[in-house]
Formats: C-alpha cells, structure tokens, sequence
C-alpha cells in the first residue's frame, strides 16, 4: 500500500526532428495544444496542478466531475484543452488560463476538456515503476468518458500513419512513447520523443516596442529571448498574432515589471533596442515560427499566448 501522493511532477518529452526508428518499440499519441496538468483525485476531493507546481483547480470548475468518474483515488496526466472546429485551439484557451474564478458565462462559451494519458497512482499503489503499457492498460480499465474529461486512443507502433493523420487533421503532431518506459517524475526522457507539425518555442519577454498607426500608444511588438549558456539570449521582435484583447492585457502585465536596462545577456540589433521599454524578464509566452536563422533568430514569429504554466528559468531552446 502507498501513501496517496502530494506532489507528481510531469515526465517531460525531447523535441525529436522525426520519428523513431524502432516503430514497433513505441505507443504513440496524438499531441494536444493545451495546457499540461496532473490531476489528484480523492473521493470528493480533487485539485490540479500545473507543470510549474501551481494550483488550477479554481480555474477549470467544469472538471470536477473526475471525481464522480474516477471512483476511487487516483493521479492522472493529461492535457486541458479549448475544441473549435473539432481540435484543440490554444488561442481559444487563452481566455481561461489566466481566469482564478470564471464566470458561468465564461465557461458555457469556452467549455474546456480533460484529455487524459497516463495513471501515476491508483487505489493504494504508485504506478510510475509500470511499463507504459501497463499504465495505459490501467487507464483504460478506469474508463474515464464524460462531458469534460476524455482519455483519447493510444496506437502500438504505426507512427507514420498516427503523424499523417495528425497532420491532416491539423493537430499540432505526436508523441513517441517506448513501450517498456517508466514514469520519470520532473524529467526529460528520450523514452518520450515529440514530433510536431508546426514549430512551437517558449520564450521570455524582455521588453517591448510602442506601436504605429492602429497601435499607437499601444504595445507594437515584444522583444524576447531563452536561456542559454551566455544567460537570457535575444531571439527575435514579435509583431503579429495579437489580438487588441491580447495586447491590452500584455500592457497592463509588463508596465509594472519595467526597467531601465536590457535584461539580456545577448546584444539587441540597434533598430529595436533604440525604442524599447524594458521588462523584468518574469513573463513567459509562446511563438510560432517557420525556422531560426544561422544567428540563432527565429524567423517569421508570430504570438500564441501567454503561458502562467511555464517558469522564466525553464525556458531553453528546443533541439
């Protein structure tokens, strides 16, 4: 018997620029475009907790009834994701993130699902020394289908087929899983690989530049970096993928984080840190982009959103 579990961080997967060789040696996943959570279940009792160890449950109420589905006590892994168009919209989920109490109103016109993936603990036994496949078998045992809580298939190898329907139905890719792997609590594993559609990256803003014409007085575009050996490193402006909501809300958040001076380690081309206003580098967002130039640049970035689940310090480049 073990002691119900207070804390499971989330095993983390290495950005893999194809799929692994050994086909029939991985499970693999569809990749959502939400948010990562782990979810404690204890009869009524329930909370989630974000990757970075912050308390979410006030923000999803629609995903109590785990309690009702579960049945018994229990920690899962999944993803809290927004659907328009039948898939999962990151944009759309944005309007929840950052809401502690949402309004009935709110969360009738962005509903939000739990798609689940992995069982850390059930009963009275940690699972995370399981082979995956053992803990999906347990996961599909539970049987957790309700309004708001989902446990989306897993394929056992095949995994050019589950990324070309990925890609066509406009997911953001897949996850490779090695069928023997255990859970490694707060680690990144090569026993999980992603593969992804579209190129995403975690960065750190840094300071922002006014607008023009429709944006004048408003923010124009951010100036953002990641760790690396050489401290906060400058990776790119970001000008478009705001909304006027998005950029309103990103004004009130750095305006009392300014500085005077740059809080990056890297130098700033002139023609952006000319006008810029600098920010306390607490802030994490995340971009989409076509590629990074040879000088490390990420090229044609555009905004996704803010992510509160990500801390400053995690933020690296994804090789």
């Amino acid at each position: 018997m073990g002691e119900f579990p207070r804390l499971i961080r989330p095993m983390l997967a290495v950005l893999a620029p194809e799929l692994p060789a050994e086909d029939d040696r991985f499970g693999f996943e569809f990749k959502w475009d939400g948010v990562r959570a782990i979810a404690y279940v204890q009869g009524t009792r329930w909370r989630l907790l974000s990757r970075n160890d912050k308390d979410i449950t006030a923000s999803y109420p629609e995903l109590a009834e785990l309690s009702e589905l579960a049945g018994r006590p229990v920690v899962l892994d999944g993803e809290i994701v927004a659907i328009r168009g039948g898939r999962p919209d990151f944009g759309l989920l944005q309007s929840r993130m950052h809401v502690q109490r949402p309004t009935d109103q709110l969360i009738r016109t962005v509903p939000v699902e739990y798609y689940v993936f992995d069982v850390l603990y059930l009963g009275d036994e940690l699972l995370i020394n399981r082979p995956y496949t053992g803990r999906r078998a347990e996961l599909q045992g539970l049987e957790l289908a309700g309004a708001h809580v989902q446990t989306p298939p897993w394929f056992r190898g095949g995994g050019p087929q589950v990324l070309e329907v990925s890609v066509e139905s406009g997911l953001e890719g897949v996850i490779a899983k090695r069928l023997e792997s255990r859970y490694q609590p707060g680690r990144r594993s090569r026993d999980w690989q992603k593969v992804k559609n579209v190129r995403h990256q975690e960065v750190v803003i840094g300071g922002w530049k006014p607008g023009g014409g429709r944006r004048a007085d408003m923010i124009g575009s951010l100036l953002v970096g990641v760790n690396t050996d050489r401290g906060l490193e400058y990776v790119g402006h970001i000008g478009t993928g705001f909304t006027e909501a998005m950029l309103r809300d990103l004004a009130a958040r750095l305006r009392p984080l300014a500085r005077e001076s740059s809080p990056f380690d890297t130098e700033v081309p002139r023609e952006h840190a000319r006008h810029a206003d600098w920010t306390q580098p607490e802030l994490v967002g995340e971009v989409a982009y076509t590629e990074r130039t040879s000088d490390g640049r990420l090229r044609h970035p555009s905004w996704r959103g803010l992510r509160p689940d990500k801390r400053p310090e995690e933020v690296r480049l994804e090789e």
